[in-house]
């Protein structure tokens, strides 16, 4: 059989680094980690080609190399909506019959009526079924089934599908699903509530994998929940920091993970030797209210500001995510989440209004109120929001924009770099001599990409070279990732 797998173009976005990722001579954040998953699960003697409309265009596929494949296997999130709808449209015209899966098609299939067979869920169980079938050429349209497989199934994914060298992060996960069940939050729904983990050997099997790809950056462990199982996660992180010092390996990693990790500095001094130097944690809101309204239990009843503190004195930089437009928010929560953020120096903030995806409790609870709204996509990318929310909608949307404009102006993004500045701790030791050149680098990149802001940028760093210059490369680091917030945002 030929496969050519195709995964749709991500929109411009917090997390796409779009507006300067070429300046780090790359076209693409990630790498589509679970087609190349997907590679490794169906037959070696299947002649497999991937196409990332992230590192080229849909108009730069020929019709031939579609027509010459017996099934176009599409893989998306739900973000990748459009996308994927286009690539959908061009083999149906051609008529070459296509496979979805994926968070896009397992939560909305119903949507798709040009689809020819979906397979759901978790490849590791759904894609023997699809086979089976293919060998008896007796194909269903829907494969799909709740077991949650333990991930020693998993295979190593195929790199041998992408270069590397287009990417700025390399991908990997370690652990499916999330012990918590967030109202909002579709992973129990997608991945379950027990987490499942790969085995330390496996893990390292994958980092040996992508170290020799020659891989230099860094490397997202895109679990759902890093801390899921803590015994399992402090064994893995054990193997990683002996494989580091045995294998040379210094990249670094980043994660997702929940605050909760801030309460044990055995974790956390873990996660400093094994090499984190960021995570992404779902701090959604300073609002008690709101918190106990979505049922995020992690975040209660805790000093949310020293959480997040706590994690910059092991070195660890936060990316948080935000959320308004809950029921118990008034028109003073956006003032509350924009102090929240410069105070606890969270300097990427991901700010979103909140949605209602599909399965999760949320989304029942506001369609048995009748407060959905019809046609529903699940998710809106326009500002908006999917449902009828207590707060008078324009009011919520209006304070929504004016918070990202006001948290991404210069003035806001400098000043809780600074405040990020005065409790981070950064575990790397840069020898002088390697710091000078990237600085001057970075510098110039600066001032020549950034379009406002230039004079907070310079009072900013100037401050940091002469009152905390073991933060100068940080400093720098976020400086040059203000040139896509600001004009993402602005």
């Amino acid at each position: 059989m030929k496969i050519l797998m195709v995964y749709p173009e991500c929109p411009d976005t917090f997390w796409s680094l779009k507006h300067i990722i070429d300046l780090f001579g790359k076209k693409a954040s990630f790498p589509p980690l679970g087609l190349m998953t997907i590679s490794s699960i169906l037959p070696a003697e299947f002649e497999k080609r991937l196409v990332d409309l992230n590192t080229s265009k849909l108009s730069d596929l020929p019709d031939e190399e579609i027509l010459r494949a017996d099934f176009v296997f599409i893989s998306a999130m739900i973000v990748q909506r459009e996308s994927a709808l286009e690539v959908i449209d061009r083999c149906k015209k051609l008529g070459v019959k296509t496979v979805a899966g994926g968070p896009l098609f397992t939560s909305l299939h119903e949507q798709f009526e040009d689809v020819d067979h979906f397979i759901l869920n978790e490849g590791e169980v759904t894609i023997p079924l699809f086979l089976e079938d293919l060998k008896k050429g007796k194909l269903k349209r829907v494969y799909t089934s709740e077991v949650k497989p333990e991930l020693c199934l998993t295979p190593v994914p195929d790199y041998s599908l992408i270069n590397p060298g287009d990417y700025y992060m390399m991908l990997l996960q370690s652990s499916r699903g999330c012990p918590f069940d967030c109202d909002f939050c579709d992973i129990v729904n997608l991945n379950g509530r027990k987490p499942r983990s790969k085995s330390p050997e496996q893990v390292i099997r994958e980092l040996e994998e992508i170290k020799s790809l020659g891989w230099r950056q860094s490397v997202f462990f895109v679990d759902d929940n890093f801390l899921g199982n803590i015994k399992k996660t402090k064994e893995l992180l054990g193997a990683i920091i002996e494989w580091r010092q045995r294998a040379g390996f210094e990249p670094l990693f980043y994660t997702e993970i929940s605050i909760n990790a801030s309460d044990d500095d055995e974790l956390l001094d873990l996660l400093r030797q094994a090499g984190f130097f960021m995570v992404f944690v779902g701090i959604e809101t300073p609002s008690t209210e709101s918190l106990e309204e979505c049922h995020k239990t992690q975040n209660q009843n805790r000093d949310l500001l020293g959480s997040v503190r706590k994690f910059y004195e092991y070195g660890i930089e936060v990316t948080g995510g935000f959320i308004v437009g809950f029921d118990s928010d008034d028109e003073t929560i956006f003032q509350r989440q924009l102090d929240f953020i410069q105070e606890a120096g969270v300097v990427k903030a991901m700010i979103e209004i909140l949605q209602a995806l599909p399965g999760t409790k949320l989304y029942k609870r506001l369609e048995a109120e009748g407060r959905l709204l019809l046609n529903s996509s699940g998710v809106c990318q326009d500002s908006t929001t999917n449902f009828i929310p207590k707060l008078d909608k324009d009011l919520l949307v209006k304070g929504y924009n004016e918070l990202v404009h006001r948290a991404y102006s210069p003035r806001y993004y400098f000043e809780r770099v600074a405040s990020a500045m005065k409790y981070y701790r950064p575990n790397r030791k840069i020898p002088l001599h390697k710091r000078v050149i990237p600085s001057i680098i970075k510098i110039y990149i600066i001032l020549k990409y950034l379009k406002k802001g230039r004079m907070e940028f310079g009072k900013f760093i100037t401050k940091i070279f002469f009152r905390n210059i073991k933060c100068f490369p940080a400093a720098l680091d976020h400086s040059v990732l203000y040139i896509h917030f600001s004009r993402v945002f602005n």
